[in-house]
């Protein structure tokens, strides 16, 4: 394991004393190792990926190998016992060499790992970390056809049947749901109760009869992902499989978005410093009108734009971060992360097509891809539609305190 060659790991006190300027050692070491990975692993093919729709099989396998699929899970269930700070610099560094794999370990690691790890008992650890490796890919099974941001609009049904739960309905946009062995389903014990109604419940994809992966949606980026609807048609599934409590799902659902977006904004961070870097390395070597595209004032402006978007955006990530390891409410910050990483990615991605012109339009170059990527970030996790009204709807309560 990764973890091993690494200096131990401070309890959390020392998120106490972070610099929002300086990352601790151990966080650099991990930084610069998934920089590196990042470079060597993922660069390379992540052109062939995203044009195919493959899946990073070996990828995830040697990140797993590395101590990045657990990250934020306790060591004795063959986790990393890391923060969620630590978590986004991997997603960041990891998104920067390839948007979909950034994806894969975000989802999986925020809405999956993380949760299992929070509320899970001893036993549902053991047997759902025990059962598979680590590089086993887990679903969160949240959103459906009709309750996407609206969550409290959900319809898939939980009934109780003597020592089982039996769940029925359709889930929709499920990450990584072709390659997933486990997953977290959320469901409504009771309609009449909406948002109150709502449970989590954990299923092994093995064991569930009567349930089926429907077909992989062919998305305009992220394409190394598969997003597919979860069918459950009378899953039958042990009543200890219940996480949480009967009316806690929706609390669970919105704790864990708050993860989600931190682990969104990092992936549209790592894009974004893509773009700006393949946008530098393109105009220093571009000749026009006697120059190079750096020397001219509209590039220049275009990079410095870039930059500072960027930088500000990974300030209000690492900010959510560190609240939410400090356990602090972070929802103002997270939904402010998100939003403005995400409006960052597609500003850099856009600015880097402009500075490469037509070169930035094909697929021979990345600047088309890093385009096609960031436009999810804005979109998943709750559209920045979604992220402004949190934040007015925070920012307006603090007001009146």
């Amino acid at each position: 394991m990764f973890l091993k060659v690494l200096p131990p790991l401070a309890p959390k006190s020392w998120i106490r004393h972070f610099s929002i300027c300086q990352l601790p050692q151990e966080l650099q070491v991990i930084q610069e190792t998934c920089r590196n990975f990042a470079d060597r692993e993922l660069k390379p093919i992540a052109s062939e990926l995203d044009r195919n729709g493959r899946f990073p099989f070996e990828q995830i396998s040697k990140l797993a190998d590395l101590g990045f699929m657990r990250v934020t899970v306790d060591s004795a269930y063959g986790g990393s016992g890391m923060t969620m700070l630590a978590l986004s610099l991997i997603v960041e560094e990891l998104s920067r060499g390839c948007g979909s794999t950034g994806s894969i370990v975000s989802i999986h690691n925020c809405l999956y790992g993380n949760l299992l790890n929070r509320v899970g008992t001893t036993e549902q650890k053991q047997l759902f970390f025990g059962k598979y490796s680590n590089s086993t890919i887990g679903a969160f099974a949240l959103s459906e056809s009709n309750a996407g941001s609206d969550v409290a609009a959900l319809s898939t049904r939980a009934v109780e049947d003597g020592d089982s739960w039996i769940l029925h309905g359709t889930k929709a946009w499920v990450t990584s749901a072709a390659e997933a062995k486990c997953g977290i389903v959320f469901a409504t014990v009771d309609p009449s109760l909406k948002h109150k109604g709502i449970a989590a419940f954990l299923i092994d994809f093995e064991q569930a009869n009567g349930l089926t992966v429907g077909r992989n949606e062919d998305k305009l980026g992220i394409r190394a992902t598969s997003t597919c609807d979860l069918c459950l048609d009378n899953v039958r599934i042990p009543k200890s499989n219940l996480l949480g409590s009967h009316n806690g799902g929706f609390r669970l659902a919105m704790e864990q978005l708050d993860r989600a977006r931190v682990g969104i904004a990092s992936q549209a961070l790592g894009i974004a410093q893509a773009a700006l870097e393949a946008a530098i390395q393109y105009a220093g070597q571009r000749i026009a009108f006697g120059q190079s595209l750096l020397k001219r004032t509209s590039v220049q402006t275009r990079i410095a734009e870039m930059a500072v978007r960027i930088e500000s955006s990974r300030l209000l990530v690492r900010k959510a971060a560190v609240e939410l390891d400090q356990g602090m409410k972070a929802t103002k910050s997270c939904a402010m992360a998100k939003w403005i990483a995400g409006e960052t990615a597609t500003y850099a991605a856009h600015n880097c097509q402009q500075i490469m012109g037509g070169m930035g339009y094909v697929k021979d170059m990345p600047a088309e891809r890093f385009y096609r990527d960031a436009r999810i970030t804005e979109i998943y996790g709750g559209v920045t539609d979604v992220q402004k009204t949190i934040v007015a709807e925070n920012v307006i309560r603090e007001q009146g305190e």
